[in-house]
């Protein structure tokens, strides 16, 4: 019960004012089994947070976290973030907890670094037997907070050709995980030089990150 509490304490004080502390709040990368690169995207999380904290006026802390889907530490985080090209296994402890954590107030980002959606669907399917993942529609308030995409997720790799898609899962009336697919939001905040990608591209993923961070901490 502590660690539920924790999250629901760090959801309480988070606004878009400054505090007096040092950061009002940490997110961190999901750690997952199954061989995947979890670990992929390496810069993305700490650029995000500097964007965040200078255009929405939050106060993350940015030094890049890490938590393990079974850890009573996820808890401590308002969102997390999961990426990866490869197999994710969740064991029913990582899927009971993650449940747990998302009924309780949590919110997990699913970014497809191309390649993860065979593998993490059925694992969420295991967290959330009763929910299936939903397109969100363009009109949904992820697309409209500070940055506006009428059009939906931006499209920063091209892959199969196909267009960038947002989906979600809702547990009783609250988007609890947002999965992105044919976009590669996280590679578009990366450092420059990783992908050359041109600032505009990387402008309109970081806005899209923005705006889901913003999402996140008033909903």
């Amino acid at each position: 019960m502590k660690a539920k509490f924790s999250l629901i304490i760090a959801l309480l004080f988070v606004s878009f004012t400054s505090f007096k502390q040092e950061h009002s709040f940490q997110i961190a990368k999901v750690k997952y089994s199954g061989g995947g690169d979890w670990y992929a995207n390496r810069t993305a999380l700490p650029n995000l947070i500097t964007y965040c904290n200078k255009n929405l006026q939050t106060n993350i802390d940015p030094q890049d976290q890490v938590v393990e889907v079974s850890s009573s530490d996820i808890f401590n985080y308002p969102y997390v973030y999961l990426t990866g090209h490869g197999n994710v296994v969740f064991t029913d402890k990582d899927a009971d907890n993650l449940r747990k954590y998302l009924q309780s107030g949590g919110f997990l980002h699913i970014d497809d670094n191309y390649g993860l959606e065979k593998f993490i669907r059925p694992q969420m399917k295991k967290v959330f037997p009763e929910l299936d993942f939903v397109e969100l529609p363009f009109t949904h308030p992820i697309y409209s907070q500070k940055y506006n995409f009428p059009k939906g997720l931006p499209k920063i790799h091209e892959h199969d050709g196909k267009p960038p898609r947002g989906y979600g899962l809702i547990y009783k009336g609250r988007l609890v995980c947002f999965f992105d697919v044919e976009c590669d939001l996280g590679n578009g905040w990366e450092d420059p030089g990783i992908y050359n990608d041109s600032e505009e591209t990387r402008q309109k993923a970081l806005k899209m990150g923005a705006n889901i961070m913003q999402y996140v901490l008033t909903h």
